[in-house]
């Protein structure tokens, strides 16, 4: 009798999986019972009343006529005219570092443009050639779309040759907010632009972008502060984790717009959008930290032990087995946060700040608009889709890329 050892046994394929053609997947998922085909046949009458009457809605009885009309006071709100290029310039190195960025991410992949990244690229351009704004901005627009896809070239090429040109990627996306704060407000030789003025898309980005940046660093402070085995560090971050919970948003916005210029000395009274900017982060970074939380009690004790074996010492063994692993579990619930506090800007309409939500209020308060609330609401909210789906696509992206599963 002979034995075959393991390494010997030839290895067999999976089983390819059988390709169902439409009509049998339709009567496996959705008529596969008399019951799951009623259900079926209900809901699609309920969908195609639905959708027909929006249709319906849309192409006869809406006016879109507020949306061109009102298109620079949803972008930047009050922004001088006449300044427009500092956002078109803030515009064009935004886009130049993102697509720099892509192509850097992507120097392993075969195809940088797939045939899905050219559809997306056609739809993109489309829709910056069907934006009704003057023929000059089109174009500006259609350049954006060029610099993307060329910045993705140049960075996948730059990426192949050079190791470290991530790391000059992160530093410039660093430096870019000083940059934009510089381009937006002015100062050291472009003409000053008071905050009052800033508005519309333009302040809902600033704020949310702002407030990710502040309140990651501190969540995570606040984080290891709990679980700290210094009691005075433990407490206190549990009083402020615990504390802030538990106090609307909103009232921590209207105490950040009145209580905080009464810690500061005399005559000190920072900017309203400042303050604005300090409340999302003092609220957002108490719930990010028990996001945190909760992925440093997903990594196994023994993770410690074995860097304490090592010879790592605490600080380097949170900094680089513990703290790494804990925040890839978390990708999902720390991007749920973000997403959340990129929704939550919509409440500094109600300290005063015309915001995206805030400005289409105004533009209701328009007596030639009156009553055109679908159609700003629609308007509005398809715009906050757009910027939260992408933060959910790249996150799942990023999870996938990093492997976060255990």
């Amino acid at each position: 009798m002979t034995t075959a050892s393991p390494e010997h046994v030839p290895m067999k394929a999976p089983p390819a999986a059988k390709q169902m053609s439409p009509v049998e997947w339709l009567k496996k998922n959705l008529f596969s019972n008399w019951f799951n085909s009623l259900l079926t046949i209900i809901v699609a009458l309920v969908l195609f009343q639905f959708i027909g009457g929006f249709f319906h809605w849309a192409f006869t009885t809406a006016q879109w006529r507020v949306i061109p009309a009102n298109l620079p006071l949803y972008i930047v709100g009050l922004y001088p005219a006449d300044q427009y290029w500092r956002i078109w310039v803030l515009t064009a190195i935004i886009v130049s570092l993102s697509g720099l960025t892509w192509g850097v991410l992507a120097r392993n992949v075969a195809r940088l443009y797939s045939r899905p990244v050219l559809i997306g690229i056609a739809i993109v351009g489309a829709l910056a050639v069907l934006t009704p704004t003057p023929p000059l901005y089109r174009l500006l627009l259609l350049g954006c779309v060029a610099l993307v896809v060329a910045g993705a070239w140049i960075g996948r090429s730059l990426g192949q040759r050079i190791s470290e040109i991530g790391r000059w990627l992160s530093v410039a996306w660093i430096l870019l907010f000083p940059v934009a704060m510089w381009l937006i407000g002015g100062g050291l030789g472009l003409p000053a632009v008071r905050s009052d003025n800033w508005g519309g898309l333009m302040l809902t980005l600033l704020t949310a972008i702002a407030g990710i940046l502040l309140c990651f660093p501190l969540g995570v402070i606040l984080a290891l502060g709990r679980r700290s085995p210094l009691p005075i560090i433990r407490w206190l971050s549990t009083i402020y984790i615990e504390l802030i919970r538990g106090i609307p948003l909103i009232a921590i916005l209207f105490m950040g717009q009145v209580m905080i210029p009464l810690f500061l000395p005399e005559g000190m009274r920072p900017d309203r959008i400042l303050r604005a900017i300090i409340g999302l982060t003092l609220f957002s970074a108490a719930y990010l930290a028990e996001n945190v939380r909760g992925g440093l009690q997903a990594i196994p004790r023994g993770q410690t032990e074995a860097a304490n074996a090592l010879g790592l010492n605490t600080p380097k063994t949170l900094a680089l087995i513990v703290l790494p692993q804990a925040l890839k579990v978390s990708i999902p619930v720390i991007v749920g946060q973000f997403i959340s506090l990129f929704q939550d800007t919509t409440l500094l309409s109600i300290v005063g700040l015309l915001e995206l939500l805030g400005m289409g209020r105004s533009i209701l308060a328009n007596p030639e608009f009156l009553g055109r609330y679908a159609e700003v609401y629609l308007f509005v909210g398809v715009i906050f889709w757009v910027f939260c789906y992408a933060m959910s696509l790249g996150s799942r992206r990023l999870e996938k890329a990093l492997s976060s599963e255990h």
